[in-house]
């Protein structure tokens, strides 16, 4: 495991995306995907990695 987060790559950070839904911690896993979105040079691979991990904050429903 590497120390300093600048020697992170996008795969890194997605895995911890993927552990952190598995947990179901929905905003930890969007923070680590947005991160990984940013780090990756593709704009539609970067959309994707967006669009399956979206900000659970504006996905919410309220229920009573």
């Amino acid at each position: 495991m590497t120390r300093d987060p600048a020697d992170l790559t996008a795969a890194d950070y997605l895995d911890g995306a993927h552990e952190m839904a598995a947990a179901n911690r929905p905003y930890l896993a969007h923070l680590l995907a947005e991160e990984a979105a940013q780090r990756t040079t593709d704009p539609a691979t970067a959309a994707g990695i967006r669009a399956t991990y979206p900000d659970p904050t504006t996905t919410r429903t309220e229920s009573d």
